[in-house]
């Protein structure tokens, strides 16, 4: 009985640190398949719509409408004619690779006039989630409970690559499953992968990316970060490589689009492939992140972007190398930002220890869970032992594997490789691979910005102590007279790198005899120096750090889902599967605004054609001088972001946002820089989603792109 009375009692005490900022906004990221579990909750909120519209397996629920776009994104079909809307910077990288400075996509944006202009997009592929199950039950129940970690890991390695099979021949799409609650449950989604996939419209970087990284993460936001894109198939609608012949995929489901806006307070829901959460994980955990990772990685991609920016600044052509490098570097460094300035606000590492206190309380006086008393001391011990190793992986990788020629002599170590392999037969593809590789890296790269990048990370990377810097790169320095200018000016004249006419004949010419002439190179020394060291001493810490970690976190998570069920709603971590968030319009009180909605007289102040990010197109100003709004607007201005309370993270870009009925009435494309530490913690004071308008998304297509074509084959709804 005494323990049964403690076990309440810290349950209770624990719950309310777990749920004491908890209102109407409702901390979450859930499983589609399982939203009858939120019903009511969501009723509550707001929702007008039986969830089962929401998911479900006959082919009729709105998942059929939410796809991954490419590799990390979320995108949405908006048409009978399988019109995929996204984010503009899920779609940089694709529109960079098509442009030219003939053709400038980036600065001038890009609209098919009709199917014909669509353009194709090499390489991208857009994925449906067709059904989701939990296969748990085949995943786990064969393993004995005695079961070494090695052969449990072995195990279920073998029944995965086994169901993933049956299930893709039986249905003819890909199966993949992934881990949940680190491991203690297993999820099947079947996929139907499209992939030709063509270009329709997208705006220029300044509506598209206006603010750029000055206002990355910030509100108030006026950026129309939209893109536009089509799914083709096969004449019976089917998957299909691009082929001319193909046609406009024939869509069943597609989103409703809302002409009547929201208010704040309105429901909200945001429906996609949020990418990576840690809201479990031990203090200790926690810890590492605060102190080691992100201090690093802050530090290093400062130094690394301003040695990009003056480049770019100075040089269109660079430019136009640099911007899709520039916004993937950029959007990490301010992110950890404002992750570490809400985990200090929140006070949260001091929350995980008073929580860790009370599971530690009701561990220690069950007298059957002797494991489980033993747990966190167990964590700890394994996070204390690799914080050196910890700290030597993220200064490796984040200073002199920044250095892009440094990055590719990769190549160097794996010829050298083949060649002691003796493995004759497989040379001449990876030639083919590798001058492929190499000509779309020539493409997008310019010596002098990467010399200016080694220059300045080069330093920060010397300055630690011997647990970071190989012992050999210590010796190339002094051979240097531990002069930078010199080191920088010898890498990138000397290594064949550095020039892609020096490093296509090298290729075209290389001998096996010519090893000790490969292993000369600058650029091969510098990364063979530090890549040994790795192998040496850092990755056999690692390994064993997340190998030990690996079922602690297991059996932690499976305690505190015995714990405190009931207490709170566990939903599982962010693994890029799709997921249902909910939340309201919500307004947030700042320095700089207290404000739910920016609009058209919030933007156009802001131009300033001297600052590339703020050059409005002129366009864009005629239309506001005239008012030539049409019937996108809104006590007469046009409506840009709002904010919102729901959880997001990484790959919810591109994610739309539904109201209660379920129709389209914004597109998510980042949180507010407060708030970012909602993957490892969520505050509904200081977490919101920041979405574009879908009536600027539709202006913007109508008067500015010309492109109301496209109208013809969406759903308009009030």
């Amino acid at each position: 009985m005494q323990i049964l009375s403690l076990r309440k009692v810290c349950i209770l005490l624990i719950s309310s640190i777990l749920i004491s900022n908890f209102s109407f906004s409702k901390e979450g990221m859930w499983q589609p398949s399982k939203l009858k579990e939120q019903e009511k909750n969501m009723k509550e909120a707001g929702l007008q719509i039986p969830v089962e519209m929401i998911y479900n397996e006959n082919g009729t629920g709105l998942n059929n409408a939410i796809v991954i776009f490419g590799r990390g994104c979320t995108g949405e079909v908006i048409s009978k004619n399988g019109l995929v809307l996204t984010n503009h910077h899920c779609g940089y990288g694709t529109v960079q690779e098509l442009s030219s400075e003939e053709h400038n996509y980036l600065l001038n944006g890009f609209w098919a006039k009709n199917n014909q202009e669509e353009i194709p997009c090499p390489g991208l592929t857009v994925s449906f989630v067709r059904e989701m199950k939990d296969v748990s039950h085949f995943i786990l129940s064969s393993i004995p409970e005695d079961a070494t970690e090695e052969m449990r890991e072995k195990m279920i390695s073998d029944n995965i690559i086994a169901l993933e099979k049956a299930y893709s021949e039986k249905y003819q799409l890909q199966a993949q499953i992934k881990p949940f609650y680190e491991g203690n449950q297993y999820w099947l989604s079947l996929i139907e992968v499209f992939k030709d996939v063509r270009m329709v419209g997208v705006p220029p970087n300044g509506i598209g990316k206006f603010g750029a990284d000055t206002d990355n993460w910030m509100w108030p936001r006026m950026t129309g970060d939209f893109a536009l894109f089509r799914i083709y198939a096969s004449k019976d609608n089917k998957p299909a490589e691009y082929d001319p012949n193909n046609v406009p995929y024939r869509a069943k489901v597609f989103l409703p689009i809302s002409t009547s806006g929201y208010k704040e307070g309105d429901f909200t829901m945001v429906y996609g492939f949020p990418y990576v959460t840690r809201e479990y994980i031990s203090s200790y955990q926690l810890e590492e992140v605060q102190d080691i990772m992100n201090p690093i990685r802050i530090q290093a991609r400062k130094a690394r972007l301003e040695a990009m920016d003056k480049n770019m600044r100075a040089n269109p052509s660079v430019f136009l190398k640099y911007a899709a490098k520039q916004a993937s570097i950029s959007n990490g460094y301010k992110k950890w930002q404002g992750e570490l300035s809400g985990l200090a606000v929140n006070n949260v590492l001091q929350k995980k220890r008073e929580q860790e206190r009370y599971f530690q309380m009701i561990a220690s006086n069950s007298e059957k869970d002797t494991v489980s008393n033993l747990l966190l001391t167990r964590i700890k011990a394994v996070v204390n032992g690799s914080k050196n190793a910890l700290k030597a992986e993220e200064y490796s990788r984040e200073t002199v594997l920044g250095v892009e020629i440094i990055q590719k002599a990769a190549i160097f170590n794996s010829l050298l490789d083949l060649y002691r392999k003796n493995a004759v037969a497989e040379i001449p593809a990876f030639f083919e691979k590798t001058k492929k590789d190499l000509e779309n890296f020539y493409k997008n790269y310019d010596l002098k910005t990467d010399q200016d990048v080694f220059l300045a990370l080069m330093p920060i990377y010397m300055s630690q102590g011997e647990n970071v810097v190989a012992p050999t790169m210590k010796k190339t320095f002094g051979f240097m007279g531990e002069d930078y200018q010199k080191w920088a000016n010898y890498l990138f004249n000397e290594s064949a790198l550095a020039n892609s006419g020096r490093m296509e004949d090298y290729l075209n010419h290389v001998q096996p005899e010519d090893t000790l002439k490969l292993k000369q190179d600058p650029a091969y020394i510098i990364y063979h120096a530090v890549n040994q060291f790795k192998k040496e001493n850092i990755d056999p810490v690692m390994a064993n750090y997340k190998e030990k970690l690996k079922p602690l976190n297991r059996q932690f998570m499976k305690k505190q889902l015995d714990y405190f069920a009931g207490d709170k709603d566990f939903y599982p971590d962010a693994n890029q599967t799709l997921r249902v968030t909910y939340g309201q319009v919500q307004s947030i009180d700042l320095k700089t605004s207290n404000i739910y909605q920016t609009t058209l007289e919030d933007l156009i102040p802001r131009n300033n054609p001297e600052i590339e990010e703020f050059d409005i197109p002129k366009p864009l100003i005629q239309l506001y001088e005239k008012k030539d709004y049409g019937r996108w607007q809104e006590n007469k201005t046009v409506p840009i972001n709002f904010i919102a309370s729901n959880h997001t993270s990484g790959g919810n870009s591109g994610s739309p946002v539904l109201n209660s009925k379920g129709a389209l009435i914004g597109l998510n494309f980042d949180r507010i820089w407060q708030g970012t530490m909602s993957d490892l913690y969520y505050d509904p004071n200081l977490c919101r989603n920041v979405s574009v308008d879908i009536r600027y998304v539709l202006f913007i297509m109508e008067k500015y792109g010309k492109a109301s074509w496209l109208f013809k084959e969406m759903k308009f709804v009030k």
